[in-house]
């Protein structure tokens, strides 16, 4: 936490590639999905088989039940068995056809298995059936925003707050959006928000934590990637965005450490295995 012991020459090589590696980290961090996951939005089914099975008896007793397809199919889809979860949304909407909670639902599928303009055509049925339908509006304006459709993706996250929202990915989401904008006073209001209504989920700390990093206040950034370990030590982003506070602080072998310990989770991710060579190298 003392910064100002570390020498200047290290301080000022470590500035001149902090820049590029928080490009790295802010670009990695702009994929995330928001907090706890999106299958988790999926209404409030849970994806065991026992739960499955004690829904799949609902139905057998009542087999023209849309909600209870509706909820089958949200448990198929946290299981992953998803195309066991199209069936149910499926038939669903065909008991129900202005169903929009389970085209809002199909429209996640549909976006798991890589059918983009199935899902954007379910998620523009569920908004028409219901444009009140925030999660509709946080669902599309994912899909926008992984196209690279950044103002339709903002205009969607901007019209799920406005209807006040309890959603925490949709102030996420905007964040990032903020975040890629080098807006990083906003991109930190929205996190802060994001972390108020989901403190339980380490995504929104890692983004304002960078936000912080851009701002050049390391201490909040490391607290808040510290908070994010916490929450979930399984994530490689997390440690590595560790490694960078301490790299940035010219504290070289604890960098390695936490860069070492986010390859041992994700030996893809590139952030880490780039701060991994030069903190080992140095």
């Amino acid at each position: 936490m003392n910064a100002a012991i570390v020498d200047r020459k290290p301080a000022m090589r470590s500035g001149a590639i902090v820049a590029v590696l928080l490009a790295g980290a802010l670009l990695s961090a702009c994929q995330s999905s928001g907090p706890s996951g999106e299958l988790a939005t999926i209404d409030t089914a849970q994806g065991s088989q026992q739960n499955i099975a004690s829904l799949t008896a609902v139905i057998q007793r009542n087999p023209q039940d849309p909600e209870a397809y509706n909820v089958r199919g949200s448990a198929y889809g946290r299981g992953g068995k998803y195309q066991d979860a199209l069936k149910d949304f499926n038939k669903a909407i065909e008991l129900k056809p202005n169903f929009y909670q389970a085209y809002s639902n199909r429209a996640l599928i549909y976006r798991f298995i890589g059918d983009q303009n199935a899902a954007l055509a379910d998620y523009n049925r569920a908004i028409q059936l219901n444009p009140n339908y925030d999660a509709a509006y946080i669902g599309r304006g994912n899909l926008y925003r992984r196209a690279g459709q950044t103002t339709q993706a903002f205009n969607d996250f901007q019209k799920a707050i406005q209807l006040d929202t309890t959603d925490a990915r949709a102030y996420h989401n905007r964040g990032l959006i903020y975040q890629s904008q080098g807006q990083h006073a906003f991109a930190i209001e929205d996190f802060s928000m994001s972390i108020s209504k989901s403190p339980e989920s380490p995504e929104p700390y890692n983004g304002r934590g960078l936000s912080y990093l851009a701002m050049n206040d390391d201490d909040n950034a490391f607290a808040d990637f510290n908070q994010a370990i916490r929450l979930d030590g399984r994530i490689a982003e997390s440690w590595a965005n560790q490694g960078l506070v301490y790299e940035k602080r010219g504290e070289k072998a604890k960098a390695a450490k936490s860069y070492q310990q986010a390859v041992r989770l994700d030996p893809n991710y590139k952030p880490a295995v780039d701060g991994l060579a030069r903190t080992k190298a140095g």
